[in-house]
């Protein structure tokens, strides 16, 4: 009887290490779908980085992860938001890039953010905002230019 228990225990402790993931929270997707939105041509380094990001301007902002992704102009991906491009990119979930950005959500307080030196922000290499200006790049990543503005 207690070899039956321990493997029930063992089998069903792989089971939940190992099988089917767990549906995201609201929140979580809708930093998966950002990092999408940004960066799903970037690689996972781009994501990585994109997500880092996030993940900064929540500790800084003292913000969830669903109000920085939505604020208004901060990501340009939620610029549109009509059902068809909020479709797309909900629909970009279930790409290989997807399953990497899902992790990232998951995770979005374990990032090592020194990876993007602390950046609050970032544009590709071809933009000149205004809020670039005289502004230090801290990192490049791809075709992504990362600025600490706070």
């Amino acid at each position: 009887m207690k070899k039956l228990l321990i493997v029930f225990v063992l089998t069903f402790w792989a089971w939940m290490a190992f099988g089917e993931e767990r549906p995201l929270t609201e929140s979580q997707e809708i930093v998966a779908m950002t990092i999408l939105g940004e960066a799903r041509g970037e690689g996972e380094a781009g994501m990585y980085a994109v997500a880092c990001v996030i993940s900064q301007r929540c500790i800084e902002w003292n913000k969830k992860p669903k109000n920085v992704c939505l604020k208004t102009q901060q990501f340009s991906c939620w610029n549109n938001r009509s059902d068809i491009a909020i479709t797309r990119m909900h629909n970009l979930l279930y790409t290989k890039e997807g399953e990497y950005a899902k992790r990232l959500a998951v995770n979005l307080y374990s990032l090592d953010r020194g990876y993007v030196k602390n950046a609050d922000h970032y544009c590709t290499l071809k933009t000149q905002n205004y809020w670039t200006k005289g502004q230090k790049r801290v990192a490049t990543i791809g075709n992504h230019k990362f600025f600490k503005l706070r």
